[in-house]
C-alpha cells in the first residue's frame, strides 16, 4: 500500500471526530443550544447565530474528508466492482454533505413553507441517509462474500439497521418535538463509526489479501 492510499484512508478515522469537534466548537457560539433536542442543521440555518461559519467549520470540510475517503476506497479495493460502487456512494454523501451546507434550512427546519433553500437541504440530507446505508448494505455482502472480516459484516449490518430504525424515531420526534437532536446524533454518530472502521479494516488489511475480493 502506498503512502497516498494510506493518507487517504486515514481521513476516514478523522471524519468522526471532525464531526464531533464541529458541532461541539459551533454550539459554544448558539446560546441555548440543546444538543438532545435540536437538530445539528439548526446551527447552520437562516437566522441562526452561528449559520455564517457553520458551514464552513462542519459541512464543507466533512465534505472534502468524505471525497478523499472514497478516493482511498476506490484505489484500495480497485479490483472489486461492489466496493467501487460503495466508493462512490460515499462520493455522493460528500457531495450531499455539501449540498446541506449551501442550502441552509428554514429557521427551526421545520416551516409550514418551506423555501427552496429548505427543499434541497432536506433533498441532501436524503441522500446523505440513503447513500451511506446503502454502502453499509453492501459491505455485508463484500466482508460476507471474502470471509475477511466477520466482524466488519457484523458492524456494517448494525450500522444499516441503527440508521433505519432512528430515522423512523426521528419521524415521530418531529412531530413531537422531543429527542430530535439526540436520535439524529445516534443515526449519524454510528454512520460515522462505521466510517472509521471501514478506514480502520482498509488499512489493516493486507494488500495480497485484495486477490480474494470477487471482482463483481
Amino acid at each position: 500500500m502506498t503512502t497516498l492510499d494510506r493518507a487517504l484512508l486515514t481521513t476516514g478515522l478523522f471524519i468522526p471526530l471532525w464531526l464531533l469537534l464541529g458541532v461541539w466548537f459551533t454550539a459554544q457560539a448558539y446560546p441555548g443550544y440543546q444538543h438532545l433536542q435540536q437538530a445539528m442543521s439548526q446551527l447552520g440555518a437562516t437566522g441562526a447565530p452561528t449559520a455564517a461559519f457553520s458551514p464552513w467549520v462542519n459541512n464543507f470540510p466533512l465534505a472534502l474528508l468524505f471525497a478523499l475517503f472514497a478516493w482511498g476506497l476506490a484505489r484500495r479495493w480497485r479490483r472489486s466492482n461492489v466496493a467501487l460502487a460503495s466508493a462512490l456512494l460515499v462520493l455522493l454523501h460528500g457531495v450531499a454533505s455539501l449540498g446541506t451546507g449551501a442550502f441552509a434550512c428554514d429557521p427551526g427546519c421545520t416551516p409550514t413553507e418551506p423555501s427552496f433553500s429548505q427543499h434541497m437541504h432536506n433533498l441532501s440530507g436524503l441522500l446523505m441517509f440513503l447513500s451511506l446505508t446503502l454502502a453499509a448494505l453492501l459491505w455485508v455482502w463484500m466482508a460476507l462474500r471474502t470471509a475477511d472480516s466477520r466482524l466488519l459484516a457484523s458492524g456494517s449490518l448494525l450500522c444499516a439497521v441503527v440508521s433505519i430504525g432512528t430515522v423512523a424515531l426521528m419521524a415521530r420526534a418531529a412531530e413531537t418535538g422531543q429527542l430530535f437532536g439526540l436520535y439524529q446524533r445516534i443515526n449519524y454518530g454510528v454512520a460515522l463509526l462505521w466510517i472509521a472502521g471501514l478506514a480502520w479494516y482498509s488499512l489493516r488489511q493486507p494488500v495480497s489479501g485484495q486477490a480474494k475480493l470477487p471482482v463483481a
